[in-house]
Order: C-alpha cells, then sequence, then structure tokens
C-alpha cells in the first residue's frame, strides 16, 4: 500500500458516492423514465459497493487498517452483505479455492451442470435476502454461529454487530415506509435491489466458472478478462481474477501491471466480458442439447 493507492480508492468512494446520489435524485423525480434510471443506476451502484467493499476486505484500500472496516460496513448495508461475515468466509476462499473446503460467500455452484435454468434461477435467487434476515434474528439473539470452523468470540460479536446494524436500517425503512414514506422506499432500496442482486451474480460469475476446480494453481481454476476501462472500474478490477489470486494483498488498481503475464501463462483467459458471456451461453446450449438427447433416448 502506498498513499497513491489510498487516493486512488477515495476516489472510487468520492465517484460512488456522486452517482448513488444522482441515482437517488433520478428516481425520485416526478418523471417516470428518469425514475427508472434512477432506480437502475442505484442497483447498479449498490453493486459496485460490495466490489469497493472487496478491497476493503484484503485491507488493500488504506493506510490505516482501522478504516476498512468502517467503511467496508456500510459498502455493503444496501445488498445486505456484513463486512465482517463476507471477510471470513472470502479469505477461507482463497486459502481453499480448488479444495471441498471452499467457502466463497457468492458464486455460481461449478458442481452443477451450467443449464438455463440454473443460471436463471442463481441469477434471481432472492432467498439470500431471507438467509440474512435470519442472521439478523439470531444476532439480535445473541445465538448467531459461524458454520464453516471456528473463529475468535471477537469476529463473532463484530459479525452480529453489523446484522444488528443491517436490521436497524431495515426496520427504519419499515418505520419510514408506515410514517406515509412507502414511495421513497420502494424507489430507494426495494427496487433497485431487483436490478442488484442478478447484476451482483452477473458480476461475480466469470471468476472460476468452467475452470479447473479440482486444481489449487490459480492459473488453472481461475479466469482472467481483459475487460474495457468502463467493467475494470464497474467490477473494481473483479475481472483480473487471476492476477487477484496469485496477490491478493495487491491493491486493485495494481493488477493491470500483471495482466500481461496472466494472459501469457493463465489456462482461462478472455478479452472481453462478452467473449466470457458467449462461452457460458454455449455451454448451457451444448447441455440443452445433450439433455433433449438423453430423453429421446429413454
Amino acid at each position: 500500500m502506498t498513499s497513491r493507492d489510498q487516493r486512488d480508492f477515495v476516489a472510487k468512494l468520492a465517484l460512488a458516492l456522486v452517482l448513488t446520489a444522482s441515482g437517488a435524485l433520478l428516481a425520485l423525480s416526478s418523471y417516470w423514465p428518469a425514475q427508472i434510471v434512477g432506480v437502475v443506476l442505484l442497483g447498479a451502484m449498490y453493486t459496485h459497493t460490495v466490489e469497493l467493499q472487496h478491497q476493503c476486505l484484503h485491507h488493500s484500500a488504506f493506510l490505516d487498517p482501522r478504516l476498512h472496516r468502517i467503511i467496508g460496513v456500510p459498502l455493503g448495508i444496501a445488498l445486505f452483505v456484513s463486512y465482517s461475515h463476507y471477510r471470513i468466509r472470502h479469505l477461507q476462499h482463497h486459502k481453499y479455492l480448488g479444495t471441498p473446503q471452499d467457502s466463497e460467500f457468492f458464486g455460481f455452484d461449478t458442481r452443477q451442470p451450467i443449464t438455463w435454468g440454473a443460471l436463471l434461477r442463481e441469477m434471481f435467487d432472492f432467498r439470500r435476502i431471507l438467509v440474512v434476515f435470519g442472521e439478523m434474528v439470531r444476532s439480535f439473539r445473541g445465538t448467531w454461529a459461524y458454520d464453516m470452523g471456528e473463529i475468535p468470540e471477537r469476529r463473532r460479536r463484530e459479525v452480529m454487530s453489523e446484522y444488528r446494524i443491517m436490521a436497524l436500517c431495515l426496520l427504519a425503512a419499515v418505520a419510514a415506509a408506515c410514517a406515509g414514506f412507502g414511495e421513497e422506499v420502494l424507489l430507494l432500496w426495494a427496487l433497485p435491489l431487483l436490478v442488484a442482486v442478478p447484476l451482483h451474480f452477473v458480476v461475480e460469475l466469470p471468476e472460476h466458472i468452467l475452470c479447473d476446480n479440482t486444481s489449487t494453481d490459480v492459473l488453472r481454476n481461475t479466469r482472467t478478462i481483459t475487460g474495457s476501462r468502463f467493467s475494470t472500474w464497474f467490477t473494481n478490477g473483479n475481472n483480473l481474477h487471476v492476477e487477484h489470486h496469485a496477490a491478493m494483498s495487491v491493491p486493485i488498481n495494481r493488477l493491470p501491471e500483471r495482466h500481461p503475464v496472466a494472459l501469457e501463462l493463465a489456462a482461462h483467459t478472455q478479452r472481453s466480458y462478452p467473449a466470457f458471456f458467449r462461452l457460458v451461453a454455449r455451454e448451457a446450449q451444448r447441455n440443452r442439447k445433450a439433455g433433449r438427447t438423453a430423453g429421446a433416448d429413454q
């Protein structure tokens, strides 16, 4: 980490704040086309801020380590992502990638065949929000427990405190709706979630799908996508995933320096997101045809 890296991240935060505020103003407009643009923009920013939160997880955003949780917690509230819970699971994911102990917080289950039905189910899987509601209840009761190993009691308390904060934000939204501000809650949070949940799935999907998930070699089990300046900004460098797994504490803005080497050595590379999604579409279509053939044979 250098002061330049920190300035880069602070600039990303400032831009995210401006775009979120712009989305809110548009969503609250009385002109319905502007409302649609605002809702979509808010959903996109709720997705983007979770990617900024991801950088905080790795303590590669600020020179002062304490700032990572202070800033990271609010970045995930809109999409119901606990910073500390995500961090525990995600760092285990880095440690155990390619093994049965892999514990990624999000992502397509690569053990299942890639079909159109599976992709659509997971893209619009709003059940995760219901799971988070359960985490909130257990946190208020003090019974929340980590389900993928043992963690220090301090970390457990941090996770519970974040789910309690999230629950208070949700209760405040419900109270606002009951007080006559239901339309505002709908436009600023509920409807943007309908955009953010599938969009976040799309951002996370390329990381390891159709890679060798039985290998612990990041050059074989992870994908890198060159992408455009826009996609690199919006995903906060998530397209450069081989580079990230090879050196997870390197600040995101420094990953492009490693991209030429990843293109040369990695087994799974694409030049653009459209190229990646064409690859997934071909696999889904191939499995669809295989399923039809198997059904015909029976």
